[in-house]
């Protein structure tokens, strides 16, 4: 479904819905979604908490006790509209920033350690890859290197054997680049195939994947080009083949979620160490104001609270009975060594 938004700062950017089991509801309309706030639609579907409500009708309360296993984002750079089936569900994006998926990463490891779920972030064209848990077992044999891909592809059961290429080129570095891209999604689904237990635990699963080859043929052969509009409907196959294939694998308890992105208003910042933190931290708070509130105060709040509370009971009856003990009664130490003199 495609939706003509004109209002300002709402671009033709899109962000849709290809699966997602009936615990999560997705409610059908043209309810603009801020780029800021996808990864907590993200958290929320996978029944996580956020630091801000998010007062966005597109996205329903569902069943609580029945949450997603895992939560797929396909993020699809240089285009701002994919002729996607319209079976889904599909919302413009207001402000398409950059975003990452490190907060519900983050909240998946913290309630899920010991379980090791599987968390997947990749951007394929920017040899960036992020795999923790048992991700790193699972994904170990993944292309994730510019040199992998373009080797990968020229493997026997790559997908140059069998997608129709078109317009495309084989000889082209940009036109492999876009094929790289469409082999990892392949690949990725045919590794977790290998090992469907891991779909079926009771940790969920994050997979982040950035896919900017289309955008690269774009700027090569233009918007107009036969070579940008077959790679689109390439594109719109293989993710929707993605979909469906991760969709099964996860027994119907999985959202797919695609966003397509013309360009990004600003570049992603990501947060990093630093051994200057201390001092540039003095620079941005020269007035040395308090922390802003964060929702886990009142939690951490009450758990010392009581424990201090329970601590100082403790003491108070501890002292008290040793205060009011009469040695030659209460304690065996003294009745026995006043037996031992009386024998003696």
């Amino acid at each position: 479904t495609a939706f003509c938004v004109c209002l300002s700062g709402v671009c033709g950017d899109e962000f849709s819905i290809l699966r997602s089991p009936q615990s999560v509801v997705f409610r059908d309309g043209s309810w603009p979604i801020p780029g800021e706030r996808i990864p907590d639609v993200a958290a929320l579907t996978m029944g996580f908490s956020v630091e801000e409500d998010l007062p966005w009708p597109g996205l329903g309360v569902g069943d609580l006790f029945h949450r997603p296993r895992a939560t797929v984002l396909v993020t699809v750079k240089g285009v701002d509209k994919l002729a996607l089936p319209v079976k889904g569900f599909s919302y413009p994006i207001e402000n398409a920033v950059p975003f990452s998926l490190d907060s519900v990463a983050n909240a998946i490891h913290t309630l899920f350690s010991e379980e090791t779920p599987v968390v997947l972030q990749l951007a394929p064209s920017e040899e960036r890859v992020y795999m923790v848990g048992k991700a790193n077992s699972v994904f170990e044999d993944l292309s994730v290197t510019l040199r992998q891909l373009r080797s990968r592809l020229f493997q026997d059961n790559s997908i140059l054997n069998s997608l129709p290429l078109n317009s495309l080129s084989r000889n082209n570095e940009v036109d492999l680049l876009f094929l790289s891209e469409l082999q990892v999604l392949r690949d990725i689904a045919s590794l977790l195939s290998r090992h469907k237990h891991l779909a079926k635990d009771h940790s969920p699963d994050l997979y982040s994947l950035e896919l900017s080859g289309l955008e690269e043929v774009g700027k090569r052969y233009g918007e107009d080009s036969q070579q940008f509009k077959d790679a689109s409907q390439i594109l719109v196959d293989s993710l929707q083949k993605f979909a469906d294939e991760m969709f099964n694998l996860y027994g119907g308890n999985a959202v797919v979620e695609v966003v397509a992105v013309k360009e990004f208003n600003s570049p992603l910042m990501r947060k990093t160490r630093s051994i200057l933190q201390s001092s540039e931290s003095a620079e941005e708070n020269p007035y040395n104001l308090a922390y802003p509130y964060n929702y886990n105060y009142s939690v951490i709040f009450n758990i010392i609270l009581w424990m201090m509370i329970g601590f100082a009971l403790a003491v108070i009856v501890i002292s008290y009975n040793l205060w009011n003990m009469d040695p030659g009664y209460d304690s065996i130490i003294y009745r026995m060594t006043n037996q031992k003199i009386r024998m003696d």
